[in-house]
């Protein structure tokens, strides 16, 4: 079954064993460490917190370690439909806490290549995620691009849409985003016709801003806000 699954952005670019530095830098940021912000160039005018958003169905929020999430968590890395076309390696339940505990820490957009990632819960159960990866600041040409997974036992349901709809309106009304981008792997078409739903279209050369995109992968961006952006009630 092919899985609603867009990139979660903030994935190495290049396998470790060609290329060591993504390997440190996900091991340092997994432990909390970081480049201090002063050195980390621009900044967007305020900065912007992960929310709690409401849709009629789910509730978007902060990751957190609870057992609970973390089973659900592991459940989740756990699907060879997830790992098809997101890079995430299979975890043991200690590396899939960790890489849950690292979640925890992505709550800000604030200055370029910040990541915000958001659990998507259904009656209390965390059944997927959403993210932003802040990468254009410049208030008229702000960037963002958006990443979204949900389980694949769920799918044909709507709850992908729904969470990526909700994340969408929060990243044009409170980030202030003039284009959001996905990037998927070609093959992915449900995750595709999921972009397109949204307004996203596929481009065929990449803007200022743009994230990289791979052979096989395909770019979609929204340049401009819809008449009636996608919205969800702050909780």
């Amino acid at each position: 079954m092919t899985q609603l699954t867009a990139r979660h952005p903030a994935r190495p670019r290049t396998p470790a064993w060609s290329n060591p530095l993504p390997a440190l830098k996900e091991t340092l940021a997994s432990a909390g460490l970081r480049r201090p912000r002063f050195v980390r160039g621009e900044r967007i005018e305020h900065p912007v917190d992960a929310p709690v958003l409401r849709t009629e169905r789910l509730l978007l929020r902060p990751h957190r370690v609870t057992e609970a999430d973390a089973a659900d968590w592991h459940d989740l890395q756990s699907e060879p439909a997830v790992r098809e076309f997101l890079p995430w390696p299979e975890h043991d339940r200690r590396r899939s806490e960790r890489h849950l505990r690292d979640r925890t820490r992505h709550t800000r957009l604030w200055q370029a290549d910040d990541f915000l990632a958001l659990a998507v819960e259904l009656d209390g159960h965390v059944i997927g995620d959403v993210s932003l990866h802040l990468r254009r600041v410049a208030a008229s040409g702000r960037t963002v691009e958006m990443g979204w997974v949900v389980h694949p036992s769920l799918g044909g349901r709507g709850y992908a849409t729904e969470a990526a709809a909700a994340l969408l309106g929060f990243a044009l009304t409170t980030v202030g985003a003039q284009r959001v981008t996905a990037v998927t792997d070609a093959r992915n078409t449900r995750s595709v016709a999921l972009a397109k739903r949204l307004g996203l279209v596929a481009q065929t050369a990449r803007a200022s801003g743009d994230p990289e995109v791979a052979p096989g992968e395909t770019l979609l961006a929204l340049s401009a806000a819809p008449a009636a952006a996608p919205s969800a009630a702050r909780a």
